[in-house]
């Protein structure tokens, strides 16, 4: 059972990357919350992973933190909630976010997460509410990537948009819509921040 991983960062998306541990490379799954505060490719990074074994496939998810490693695994324990969807509720919901919600018993919060209705949302809070006291969360760190090319940073958030389930056309059009309104370069983080703001207004 792998439980963790250092080594060069060959390749890395908002969904996943490839990790270089002296010449072999794991493919691991990761949320955007790790996605933002990875190195730049060929820099060496650590990760926190998650080991998932299916009769068909072997797959690693990973985690900068041992607080979201330990969201995910809570979050996978709940009928209905495999890896892939718990990932998007990491992706959508910061730790501090999550742990809020369930505590309050926000439904409609927890089911702006794509894939996340009402009965899963409930299902969240019930089974939950007892647990997210021992997730101690840490604040994220804040990555800009403001000197991205522009067209690499639409392509990064839709890339992040669509892997939470959104539809691409309707992702690209507010994505455009929202760097065409500001008046200097928007980090890739805020972005996505902002257009899941407008793709939960519907």
């Amino acid at each position: 059972m792998i439980g963790a991983l250092t080594g060069r960062l060959a390749f890395k998306s908002p969904s996943q990357i490839t990790l270089d541990v002296q010449g072999v490379g794991y493919e691991v799954f990761i949320p955007l919350s790790t996605f933002y505060s990875l190195p730049d490719v060929d820099q060496s990074a650590s990760l926190r992973v998650h080991t998932h074994l299916r009769e068909d496939a072997i797959q690693l998810f990973g985690f900068l933190t041992i607080t979201e490693k330990d969201a995910f695994v809570l979050l996978t324990g709940i009928s209905g909630i495999g890896p892939k969807l718990a990932l998007s509720v990491l992706s959508t919901l910061s730790v501090t976010d999550l742990v809020s919600a369930i505590q309050a018993g926000d439904m409609e919060k927890l089911a702006t997460v794509p894939g996340i209705g009402k009965k899963s949302a409930g299902r969240m809070v019930l089974e939950l509410k007892d647990k997210v006291e021992r997730l101690h969360a840490m604040p994220s760190a804040t990555v800009h990537v403001t000197s991205d090319p522009s067209s690499r940073l639409h392509e990064d958030a839709l890339s992040a948009l669509v892997n939470l389930g959104y539809r691409a056309q309707e992702a690209k059009d507010i994505i455009k819509r929202i760097t065409q309104s500001q008046s200097s370069p928007i980090p890739l983080k805020d972005l996505i921040r902002e257009t899941l703001k407008e793709l939960a207004r519907g």
